[in-house]
């Protein structure tokens, strides 16, 4: 059974109201993969009463009262992708389709969607329940941060949003303290993994520079970001806070990591993996065509690409299901009507990170002068894909699994790393787990560019290379590669484009169709670069391309045909 969404849902349940309301600017599609939905599933499980309230229509205030007001609290979430992300391009051009909305046309998801649901409930419920605020858009927009499409420095959203509370990282735990203090009547400023506005500063935490200090000197945002940056990991990490104007942002420590047999519990509550009826009657949504029979493997990662924020929002420590959670899931797929066998993906940011991670971070948190895996693996971390062959191979033994993919994405250097399986991983993978393309994200290989990116050099990606086709010429496979290439990073000049257009005419032997243009994202290394036109650690002048055709023209380089 779906949460309800709707008065006449929640008196079948028996209601007379919710205890909490969620709101969200994807379709409601009841699934593991669906942050909403887990939230949801997590505060049911608790015992609370959990209603959903999925693209409301912002111009009046039939959908947002449908459910009357919460007991509780208002969860309001921009989505599972920042909405300004996906209704602009990177050039700024509005994206018509949208694989989160019925019917696929973009016409449901406001701007700054956050902002918008949070006016919207404030216009119709005055003095209502409190306003949490959590998901991507928030969690990433949390302090003051660069915003590409006003093209300025904003304030921590919750100050836009005039919401009561935010909530950020995967708030699993936090969610469930956070709601226990409320219920309990008491105010929740003690949980770990919330922010709130305060009127004084809280002297203890790290003062990180202010708003107007920041709009006022590019040198002291990079230091407020680097600050912000080094303290996300539960271990170690101290709370942190900022003056706004006249008021204070305070930002608690995160919330500690689940633990295996937590995570385990959580991906085996009940879910639809489905859409709503409410939702699916108004047409197909394409996203539930990869996230229905797909199965998450761990969360986090430690790759520390400068243009990714996952592992702010995620964490940077992974952690894993057991072997047994996963098979579980997997035998579930087979028992749904509509499961032709396959499973679309097993993996996670980077699909063989699963199943090892660095003793020394799991017990003192990570490492402030060193990443894990740029520009070379740390050898503490000793990478190991023996557990994720051996879960592939129990996979695919289950009856009713005709494939299993690793669609989403792995890196190429942990197995070059790993000396024992990753040979073994790789084959695994050519012979039984890629649907002929397999994809892998270098985005570049000059080695300039590739530094300001945090990403490996090009020999790993030669070495890879060389041996993935040695795999399919022994498996007698017409496989090949599909290579992620960005144009226009913060570092990249034309001459950059060129030296990649020739190696991957001359090394790759491909001609790359696609690439994209480089999206400065809140909360990244690359947009503080781009915004600032600064190297963060040398704080000398960095070459940053703002000129949209120009753009475009070190995207053609690399696409156009010769």
């Amino acid at each position: 059974m779906f949460l309800p969404t709707t008065m006449h849902e929640l008196k079948q349940q028996g209601w007379d109201r919710c205890d909490i309301i969620l709101v969200t600017s994807d379709a409601y599609i009841d699934s593991p993969y669906m942050g909403i939905a887990v939230i949801g599933r997590i505060l049911e499980n608790a015992g609370y009463k959990v209603g959903i309230i999925a693209q409301p229509d912002v111009t009046c205030k039939l959908d947002i009262t449908r459910l009357g007001e919460p007991r509780l609290f208002w969860g309001v979430s921009g989505g599972s992708v920042d909405s300004l992300v996906s209704n602009y391009t990177a050039t700024k051009k509005f994206r018509n389709d949208d694989d989160y909305t019925p019917g696929g046309k973009n016409n449901k998801r406001p701007d700054r969607a956050t902002l918008v649901y949070c006016n919207l409930i404030r216009q119709y419920f005055k003095n209502t329940a409190p306003i949490l605020i959590g998901g991507i858009e928030a969690s990433l927009r949390r302090v003051t941060h660069y915003d590409f499409w006003c093209d300025k420095l904003r304030k921590p959203i919750i100050f836009d949003a005039k919401a009561d509370y935010l909530i950020y990282g995967m708030a699993e735990r936090s969610i469930l303290e956070f709601a226990d203090t409320l219920a309990n009547g008491q105010i929740p400023l003690h949980v770990r993994g919330l922010s709130y506005i305060a009127q004084e500063p809280k002297l203890e935490y790290l003062q990180l520079p202010s708003h107007e200090e920041c709009v006022r000197d590019k040198n002291k945002f990079i230091d407020m970001f680097d600050a912000f940056y080094q303290n996300n990991d539960p271990m170690s990490a101290r709370g942190l806070c900022q003056k706004i104007d006249q008021r204070y942002l305070v930002q608690n420590p995160p919330a500690y990591y689940l633990s295996t047999e937590e995570y385990d519990k959580i991906s085996a509550l009940h879910y639809e993996r489905d859409a709503h009826p409410l939702d699916k009657k108004r047409g197909h949504i394409k996203a539930l065509e990869t996230i229905k029979f797909s199965i998450t493997t761990h969360q986090g990662c430690y790759g520390e690409c400068s243009f990714c924020a996952i592992g702010v929002h995620q964490g940077r420590t992974i952690r894993s299901r057991s072997e047994a959670s996963i098979l579980e899931e997997a035998k579930l797929f087979t028992t749904c009507k509509d499961f032709k066998g396959i499973i679309a993906d097993v993996g996670g940011a980077s699909a063989n990170m699963y199943g090892f991670e660095c003793d020394k971070k799991l017990k003192k948190g990570t490492c402030e002068d060193k990443s894990c895996i740029f520009p070379l693996t740390c050898k503490a971390l000793r990478p190991t894909h023996k557990r994720q062959i051996e879960l592939l191979r129990k996979i695919r033994a289950i009856k009713g699994i005709k494939k299993a993919f690793v669609a989403s994405g792995i890196r190429y250097d942990l197995i070059n790393d790993d000396k024992i399986y990753g040979e073994a991983y790789l084959k695994e993978i050519v012979d039984h787990h890629t649907s002929g393309q397999l994809k892998i994200a270098p985005e570049h290989i000059d080695d300039e560019v590739l530094a300001y990116m945090g990403k490996p050099g090009k020999d790993s990606l030669v070495r890879f290379k060389t041996l993935f086709d040695k795999l399919n010429a022994q498996s007698g496979k017409n496989q090949f590669l599909t290579y992620y290439l960005i144009a226009a990073h913060p570092g990249c000049k034309d001459e950059n484009m060129h030296n990649l257009k020739n190696f991957a005419s001359n090394v790759l032997k491909i001609n790359p169709e696609q690439a994209q243009i480089f999206t400065p994202t809140p909360s990244t290394y690359s947009s503080l670069m781009y915004y600032t036109g600064l190297d963060p650690k040398t704080r000398k002048p960095l070459f940053v391309e703002k000129d949209v055709r120009k753009k475009e023209r070190q995207k053609d380089i690399v696409v156009k045909k010769r």
